[in-house]
């Protein structure tokens, strides 16, 4: 009687069958794959776009008392000739205006933005020679786009206007922001309708010319008394540091108005000879906002209306919006007694951590719910042990993926989970494969004749060359996405990046998990006839 031959394997498939099947390490293996998926759901950074690199700037030059005409001609377009000699800018666009020009500038998606600004400040300062005389200092204000956008917004107002004037509800939201500012990974606040108390100017422009003044002779001299920081002289002989201070020199609207801003035959030109000045609010600020209150199921509003100071809170890129808005918000919670006594009421009117947590939950439901639909179709196809195991290998895949983005610093947001959604379909086509030929290995004929680990090692070898021709087909189809520029390049950069991972690991899940799950659950039939064995003389 002949040996019977040992199944010789031929892919990449039988071989990873056959080196985990019995090996101890292989549900070790299974159990901290599912770990690391866990780990990376809770800690991957959430937010709801995902970070995009723009990079750009804008270059205000003032030039009091110019025409927009004169600004266009001797600022705005030198100033775009020069911008044009620096490499990796897309756009460049000049506004003139009375006394100022902008020129904004926009690099190509995906430049390095701290690069970028570097150079566009270097460019300026190189030119400054060929400003035209009167111009002041440019002002360089680079595009953080990382930053700029806000997680939480917070609408402040007075319960009582009575008790409370805007000034006081400015004080008291200034005081919040101070605090909400060293929260960790907030990187930027801002207030918007905030109303300050300030002197205002109004300048006569007849009587400027008359004592031919220029409005950049009365900012600088504002500008001369508007300073609170005290000057330091020297060391005495004792080594001690000696600092002149002097109490506030401006403090009522004649103080102001007294200040000096030119000589006239030989008197001295005050600015009350030129401008009126009043106590009052920041009347610069156009920006005002109203919140009302619903009265009833009606939708009618009740009292009058209201004004508001709204805050807005910036995160660093890359870290979670989730936490960072939690932070936040345990931080308005601290000072809701203090708002109660002074007055003061809040509102969140957008909490983006919320949003990006709750599409991160919603998608593991319909994960779990898919997860379910794919075990009970199973269930009537196959049967019960099968679809344990087949249902097995979309967590397992899922968790290779989540560990991967978030190894290679990748954020949780609505692409990724799209990401995610559109590999969903196909995670689990391999392992199907492999289950669904180990299932027809085990009903054929002959099966009495072999031990179950060989045909279960034959059964995923044999499909394995392919089932890997067809995985690599769809990750192709997904790699031409990874070349497109631009913003919706950027914007969907995830897609090529998670669905091939996902594909790849479908296939070691299928290929490692698959038998060794089948050699621990399923059982070679029971036939009613007898077999009998084939015997070869020798």
């Amino acid at each position: 009687m002949t040996e019977k031959k040992e199944y010789q394997v031929t892919d990449i498939a039988g071989r990873l069958a056959k080196g985990f099947l019995r090996n101890p390490l292989t549900a070790v293996l299974g159990v901290f794959l599912l770990i690391m998926g866990y780990l990376a759901l809770n800690t991957m950074p959430r937010e709801e776009d995902p970070q995009i690199a723009i990079s750009g700037g804008a270059i205000i030059v003032a030039m009091p008392g110019a025409t927009p005409k004169e600004i266009e001609n001797i600022i705005v377009k030198p100033l775009e000739r020069k911008l044009r000699e620096v490499r990796g800018i897309e756009h460049v666009y000049g506004m003139a205006m009375d006394n100022v020009g902008i020129v904004n500038v926009m690099y190509y998606i995906g430049e390095n933005r701290e690069d970028s600004n570097l150079k566009l400040y270097d460019k300026v300062m190189q030119n400054m020679d060929s400003m035209p005389k009167g111009v002041m200092q440019p002002l360089i204000k680079p595009f953080d786009i990382d930053i700029d956008i806000p997680i939480i917004t917070v609408a402040f107002y007075l319960k009582d206007s009575k008790n409370v004037d805007d000034v006081k509800l400015f004080e008291t939201v200034r005081k919040v922001q101070q605090k909400i500012n060293a929260v960790d990974a907030v990187a930027k606040t801002t207030l918007k309708g905030s109303r300050k108390a300030q002197y205002n100017i109004e300048v006569d422009m007849g009587k400027l010319s008359a004592y031919h003044l220029s409005l950049g002779q009365i900012m600088q001299a504002v500008q001369s008394v508007a300073v609170d920081v005290p000057e330091v002289k020297g060391r005495t002989q004792n080594n001690k540091l000696i600092i002149f201070g002097v109490n506030n020199a401006i403090e009522s609207v004649e103080d102001v108005g007294s200040v000096i801003v030119a000589q006239y035959m030989g008197s001295p030109i005050y600015l009350r000879d030129v401008a009126v000045v009043t106590s009052g609010l920041d009347i610069q600020n156009f920006q005002t906002a109203k919140i009302h209150f619903k009265k009833d199921a009606n939708d009618s509003t009740v009292g009058e209306e209201l004004n508001q100071i709204t805050m807005t809170v910036a995160k660093l890129a890359g870290t979670n919006a989730v936490f960072v808005a939690e932070d936040v918000v345990e931080v308005l919670k601290g000072y809701e007694a203090e708002f109660a006594k002074e007055g003061v009421g809040y509102l969140i009117t957008r909490n983006y951590g919320e949003r990006a947590n709750e599409a991160v939950n919603e998608l593991m439901h319909h994960l779990l719910i898919t997860i379910v639909i794919i075990a009970l179709m199973l269930v009537f196809a196959l049967g019960w042990r099968e679809s344990i195991i087949v249902t097995f290998s979309v967590p397992a895949i899922l968790a290779v993926t989540l560990f991967t983005a978030w190894m290679t610093g990748q954020t949780m947001n609505r692409i990724t989970l799209f990401a995610l959604l559109l590999s969903l379909g196909l995670l689990v086509d391999a392992a199907i494969i492999v289950i669904e030929n180990i299932h027809r290995h085990l009903h054929s004929h002959g099966v009495e004749d072999k031990e179950m680990g060989e045909l279960l090692i034959e059964a995923t070898d044999e499909i394995g060359a392919p089932t890997n021709v067809a995985t690599l087909a769809i990750i192709l189809t997904m790699v031409p996405m990874a070349f497109v520029g631009g913003m919706m390049g950027s914007f969907m950069k995830p897609i090529p990046y998670n669905v091939p991972v996902a594909l790849v690991a479908s296939l070691f899940v299928a290929y490692i998990f698959t038998p060794y799950l089948s050699l621990k659950l399923l059982k070679k039939p029971e036939h009613k006839h007898e077999h009998t064995k084939g015997v070869d003389d020798e």
